[in-house]
């Protein structure tokens, strides 16, 4: 005999509880769980050892096809996306309100409608008008994309089972989807899972390729339940301020290519356009040296990035707490290499504010940034300027060693590439690059004792 099971479910985490609370337990959110339809539990044990179909296994050395991939006519796109959409895909893109999401698909839509591909866009945010509007604005007027403005899933998969299945699908945004099979307003963990259940199993069903829009929340994760990263291919992740012109979009997940590919884009009156060289975005004019500045080749994925690392420093009166400020970087690995600097290097920023900037807006996880923080840090505090020519990278442990990091030769051709005609690197990793000349440190101490002039 079957029984009914309730259930309430977090509208921030997706955990469940069997019963109403206040807070919920896991995320901390007070008045986020909703009640929502639960399973029937049958109290009779199930043998599933028997019954069902026997599956087809096959070797890990069968000889299978590469998915076939459509172009989105948009280079740096397709980069992030390991080199276009895959046929039966399903990708996920998520960003800030107003950061350039709808702007860049309906770019992609377009230009790939103008090649003969069938492409539809499902808008649950805006009327068909309003995104008609935006494509005019955008020069896109005449691209023949198919447009709708819908919430029901139903609705929207009787419409695409009709005829030949589009070649793209594109839903903005699936918080805004409503499936009539579960209960519970749109947004909801359930609803939003079930809808793009749906919109995935048509996507593999019928060889279309789906792109859905997500809302994020305001740390910058894309909303709803944390399954929906899951349940697709691709995550794409679109970062920028909306005062500063570049936008990066980049891969989180990708089961069809590479992790952590980026894609440049600069706003313009006419949308987003590509930016093939995005050093030129993070440099800055570097015909005289400039205390507290130094250049560091960062690395996305396979594309080198150089970008500029900006340092000051201010003396205090005697008493005041000094200041650290970071933008861009951690500021805790800030905090280890000020602590480096003094316990090794014999440099004194206890009574000094500190100022850590990448310019642009640019933000770098990489370790191998230390060396060029501590560059920066160096020079502000000494008032002696690294050479505008330079790029320096490397890791900096605790004991003041500069060690070396991945991809040392790739980091050095985009440097020579770009004109600069020298690198300070890790001792182990200073073998020499055409066009570039090295210059090797084994710790952090035989670095401050170049700049400061002492040896």
């Amino acid at each position: 005999m079957a029984k009914a099971k309730r259930k309430f479910v977090c509208q921030q985490c997706g955990s469940v509880a069997p019963r109403w609370q206040g807070q919920c337990e896991d995320c901390g959110e007070w008045n986020s769980l909703y009640e929502e339809a639960g399973d029937t539990v049958f109290a009779a044990k199930h043998d599933l050892q028997s019954g069902g179909r026997a599956l087809h296994l096959v070797g890990l050395d069968s000889v299978i096809a590469l998915p076939p991939r459509a172009s989105t006519g948009i280079a740096e796109f397709d980069r992030a996306l390991g080199g276009g959409l895959v046929a039966g895909s399903a990708t996920l893109i998520g960003g800030d309100p107003g950061i350039g999401k709808s702007t860049l698909l309906l770019q992609a839509a377009a230009r790939m409608a103008i090649r003969e591909l069938a492409v539809a866009y499902i808008s649950g945010e805006e009327a068909a008008d309003q995104v008609r509007l935006r494509a005019r604005r955008l020069g896109l007027g005449d691209a023949p994309v198919q447009l709708a403005s819908a919430t029901s899933v139903r609705d929207i998969l009787t419409t695409m089972s009709e005829g030949a299945p589009p070649a793209l699908l594109i839903i903005d945004s699936i918080q805004t989807m409503h499936s009539d099979l579960i209960e519970g307003a749109p947004g909801t963990v359930s609803q939003v899972r079930a809808s793009a259940q749906e919109l995935i199993r048509f996507a593999k069903q019928h060889g279309s390729a789906v792109v859905l829009v997500g809302h994020v929340t305001k740390d910058g994760s894309i909303a709803g339940p944390r399954v929906l990263e899951h349940m697709v291919d691709t995550v794409l992740s679109f970062e920028g301020e909306r005062s500063h012109q570049y936008r990066i979009l980049r891969a989180v997940k990708n089961r069809f290519g590479g992790t952590d590919e980026i894609g440049v884009f600069a706003m313009a009156e006419e949308g987003l356009a590509e930016v093939s060289n995005p050093s030129a975005l993070f440099l800055t004019h570097r015909d005289e040296s400039v205390t507290g500045a130094t250049v560091f080749p960062a690395l996305e994925g396979t594309r080198p990035v150089l970008v500029e690392i900006q340092a000051l420093t201010v003396r205090l009166a005697s008493g005041a707490t000094p200041r650290r400020a970071v933008v861009g970087w951690d500021s805790g690995r800030l905090a280890m290499l000020l602590a480096v600097l003094e316990a090794r290097c014999g440099l004194s920023f206890s009574t000094c504010e500190v100022y850590l900037n990448v310019a642009g807006g640019y933000r770098i996880s990489d370790p191998a940034a230390d060396l060029a923080v501590a560059g920066a840090l160096i020079s502000a505090l000494s008032e002696r300027p690294v050479p505008s020519d330079a790029v320096l990278f490397g890791e900096v442990a605790l004991s003041g060693e500069i060690r070396t990091v991945a991809h040392a030769p790739m980091r050095l051709r985009e440097a020579a590439k770009l004109g600069f005609g020298r690198a300070i690197v890790p001792a182990s990793a200073a073998d020499g690059a055409k066009g570039i000349a090295i210059s090797g440190y084994r710790t952090l101490a035989q670095f401050v004792d170049h700049v400061l002039g002492r040896g």
